[in-house]
């Protein structure tokens, strides 16, 4: 088959590769020399250095990250503007540098190497947690809350996100225990010796009860904040967790997350905020396009479906048992 270039027959093809002086051969040549596992490498850098910001994001390491980019910001505009002692003055810091590093990320190294030690670390990583069992937690959650709230009964639920709590799971009781209204009320209840303290929950699973939580240690705090949501805003500065607090002596409905408080839910709003957190019934990176939104609402609707089949099945063997 013959190409013409110029009016002229050739054995190559017009095309992209021709004007830009590069033949097939030499794609070809090139990629078959070309050291694939240079992308790899790159890959999985970018992916780590990924997860390290996701896993700091909301903590206190987030914070000195952002302090430590602001000191290395004023070296830079000091030198700009040749301010030599103030320049200097930062600069003599660098021989702190490595000691002070280790100190204030002491806490948060350690974390981070026991998280990379779990498996669920990874196995996250990789994979998201079913639609359907963000589903059901909230619809066992905003229930609960609202029914304590007009009861005055005191709760904070912990529900977990990307960082894992096993330190925090550790100062509770396991319970392992599928998560419903019936079973959050019955915790909180006073007469429960469970019910001072926090849950913890991990998708549809309650994993502990009666945990203990880090109280924040921000200066500037209103006093009308009691120690329950002082434990909230504690466990959303350490994590990535979003904790929804019931106050015993209001009935206030409350949700701490990154480390701000936010009070006044009702039901509806409280659904609502916790199905945008939790990004419940979104597609990551699509659900701002056409196919996204067209995939939650497909989603969302054989979510309904397999929901409405198990409410039937449940009261036909109800019926078949009575």
């Amino acid at each position: 088959m013959l190409y013409f270039t110029s009016g002229y027959p050739s054995a190559e093809p017009i095309g992209l590769w021709s004007f830009a002086g590069v033949s097939w051969n030499d794609l070809f040549i090139g990629l078959s020399h070309f050291n694939y596992l240079v992308v790899v490498d790159v890959l999985a850098i970018a992916w780590l250095v990924y997860r390290l910001l996701l896993w700091a994001q909301g903590t206190r390491a987030w914070q000195i990250i952002c302090g430590l980019l602001i000191y290395f910001g004023a070296v830079f505009v000091t030198d700009w503007l040749n301010l030599f002692a103030l320049n200097w003055l930062l600069r003599s810091m660098f021989a702190f540098g490595p000691v002070a590093l280790v100190i204030l990320f002491l806490p948060e190294l350690r974390h981070a190497l026991e998280e990379f030690g779990r498996p669920g670390f990874w196995s996250r990583s990789f994979g998201l947690v079913p639609q359907e069992a963000v589903g059901d937690m909230i619809d066992a959650v905003v229930p609960a809350a609202a029914s304590m709230s007009v009861k005055r009964i005191g709760a904070i639920m912990v529900i977990e996100r990307e960082s894992r709590l096993e330190d925090v799971v550790a100062t509770g009781t396991t319970m392992d225990a599928r998560v419903s209204r019936t079973l959050l009320e019955a915790i909180f209840y006073p007469g429960n010796p469970l019910h001072d303290g926090a849950v913890v929950l991990r998708s549809n699973q309650l994993v502990a009860a009666a945990c203990t939580l880090p109280l924040t240690d921000a200066p500037r705090i209103e006093a009308a904040v009691h120690t329950r949501h002082k434990a909230a805003l504690g466990m959303s500065e350490e994590s990535d967790a979003v904790v929804v607090v019931v106050s015993e002596e209001t009935g206030t409905i409350s949700i701490a997350v990154e480390g701000r408080l936010v009070r006044g839910f009702t039901e509806e709003s409280l659904r609502d905020r916790l199905q945008q957190t939790l990004d419940y019934g979104a597609t990551p990176g699509l659900a701002g396009t056409a196919i996204g939104q067209a995939a939650v609402r497909v989603s969302g609707a054989i979510i309904q479906k397999s929901r409405a089949r198990r409410k039937s099945r449940r009261r036909s063997h109800d019926g078949a048992a009575r």
